[in-house]
This record gives structure tokens, C-alpha cells and sequence, in this order.
């Protein structure tokens, strides 16, 4: 039961204006309609019911308009499909061009490698080529090496017979000493690390089928047949360190697989032509330069 009762205006007193009518309070009176008890009274008036009214329609409409322009733009704004696929196409040229960027260059750098652990020496002949271009460009050559200071003589020698020694380094690099890596086998080590002789590794000879194991984690960079060395496997490690494994019998990885340390990876053997028994030669090469294993694995 509703009581409505007017507190300002008096009954004789009646002329309504907009002011009066907006600020005229009332009082509503809430009773138990079986006894008539008050339960609770509310004063209001006019203006204030339209404040709140008006307060609660802009609320409702910033609601809504925030909604249509975020999470149900989907469903509201029909140029929201387009513009998403038209993002998604752009985002997808970019990625595809980067892959084909880095497949490329991962293409070019394997070829290079399988050159150089095949033993082709391609890639020596082009660098003694830009060393002749080099030289013929900046007008030295063997006939003139007397007008060339002594220093400069004495250099020059130095490298020429020098050779592929230069690209080994020392156990002194601390990033890699910091690596800890497995024995790829147990044996006993028949030929040592020789860069002068160009044999950049160790052959370790080990017992008949023992499984060679991998020094650390990586993925596998090569895994194939070459002439010389038989069935080659070559691992990329962190900090560009890769290690080779060669003149084995089978192989149980593929190029592309990650390997983890001390997983086997294949079995010793004695294919190729560059072997005379069953044996591992192992190599190590740490930032494009060929290192002594025997400094930081123990076989």
C-alpha cells in the first residue's frame, strides 16, 4: 500500500511552474497492508527522479557504446572482419619473407659446410682467390717483394706457410670452457688433433658397434654419405659450437632432429676412404675455427 503526501504545498495553495514542480517534495510511505504497520518512508521530488533517470541512461549508453567499439566490434562493426584479415595478411607477408630470408641462408650455410667436411676445398680456392684479387688491387705481388718493408715481408711469410693453422684458437675462450660437454666415446686415441696436417679432430678407436653419443644438446646440422668420411653427423650446440662425427657405420638421427647430451646419435664404423679400421674422428669447431677436443672433452 503506497501513501503519497505533499510536505510544501498546501491543497489551497495549487499553481504548479516547472520550478515548483521539480522541487515539490513527497513522501512515500511503505505499509503492511494486513495491519497497516509503516515498514519505511522515502522522501523524493521530481527533479531528483530525473537526475537519476538521466544519470542512469548516459551510464547505460557509455556502456554500451564502450562494448560496440571493443569487445563486440566483431558483431557491430561490419568493417572489422576486413581490417583483421587485411592485419593478419600483412603479418604473414612479413613472417613468409623472414622465413625465406633465413631458410636461405641456412640453405647456404649448410652447403658450405657439407663442402668443407667432404673435404672440397672450393671454399679455400675462392678465399686464395680474393687474397689474389686483393693483392693485384692493391699492386703487391711475388715480383715486388723486395719494395716491401721488412715488417711487412716478414708477415707476409709468416701467413703463406702458415696455412689453416691460423684458424685454430687456443683453450683459453671462456665461453667455451664454461660448456660442459659428454665423451661421444670410450676408447683409446690413435691419431691426435693436427692442424698442420689438416686433420682437425681426434680418430678415437672403441670397441665393435659401440654407440657414439652426442657432447651436448643441439640439432642435428648434417646427417649424410660423403666419399671421404662415410656416413657423417654434424650437430649444432649453443654458443656456435658444432661438433662432427665420421667414418660411422649407421646413423640414428636426421637432419633436423634436437638431440639431447649423451643421446645416442649413431654407431662407430669404418666407411669412407680416408680410414684404415674401425675408429670415430671426432672434430670440434668453435666460432667457424676448428679446435683440440682433447682440451675440453675427456675420452
Amino acid at each position: 500500500m503506497y501513501i503519497f503526501v505533499n510536505l510544501n504545498s498546501h491543497p489551497l495553495k495549487v499553481r504548479k511552474t516547472l520550478s515548483s514542480w521539480l522541487t515539490t517534495k513527497y513522501l512515500m510511505i511503505i505499509r503492511n497492508e494486513e495491519n497497516f504497520a509503516e515498514k519505511t518512508t522515502i522522501t523524493f521530488n521530481y527533479g531528483r527522479l530525473l537526475s537519476l533517470t538521466l544519470f542512469f541512461v548516459v551510464l547505460l549508453f557509455g556502456i554500451s557504446f564502450l562494448m560496440a567499439t571493443t569487445v563486440l566490434k566483431q558483431w557491430f562493426d561490419p568493417r572489422h572482419a576486413q581490417l583483421e584479415t587485411n592485419r593478419h595478411l600483412m603479418n604473414l607477408s612479413i613472417t613468409v619473407d623472414s622465413l625465406m630470408d633465413e631458410v636461405d641462408r641456412k640453405e647456404m650455410f649448410i652447403a658450405n659446410f657439407q663442402r668443407v667436411v667432404a673435404g672440397e676445398d672450393s671454399a679455400v680456392a675462392s678465399f686464395e682467390d680474393r687474397l689474389i684479387t686483393a693483392g693485384q688491387n692493391s699492386n703487391f705481388s711475388a715480383s715486388n717483394d723486395e719494395e716491401l718493408a721488412p715488417v711487412d715481408s716478414m708477415f707476409r711469410r709468416e701467413f703463406e706457410t702458415s696455412g689453416l693453422e691460423l684458424l685454430t684458437i687456443s683453450s683459453s675462450d671462456n665461453n667455451l670452457q664454461e660448456i660442459f660437454l659428454f665423451s661421444p666415446i670410450e676408447g683409446i686415441i690413435s691419431d691426435k688433433f693436427n692442424a698442420r696436417a689438416e686433420h682437425f679432430g681426434i680418430d678415437v678407436v672403441s670397441k665393435k658397434n659401440e654407440p657414439v653419443k652426442s657432447i651436448a644438446d643441439g640439432t642435428v646440422l648434417m646427417a649424410s654419405w660423403t666419399q671421404d668420411a662415410g656416413y657423417v653427423m654434424a650437430i649444432q650446440h649453443q654458443s656456435n659450437l658444432i661438433s662432427i662425427y665420421k667414418h660411422n657405420s649407421d646413423l640414428l638421427k636426421e637432419v633436423g632432429n634436437f638431440v639431447s647430451a649423451g643421446e645416442i646419435i649413431s654407431i662407430i664404423g669404418n666407411t669412407g676412404e680416408l680410414t684404415s679400421g674401425p675408429h670415430l674422428h671426432f672434430e670440434l669447431w668453435y666460432n667457424g675455427n676448428a679446435v683440440d677436443p682433447e682440451e675440453f672433452v675427456t675420452f
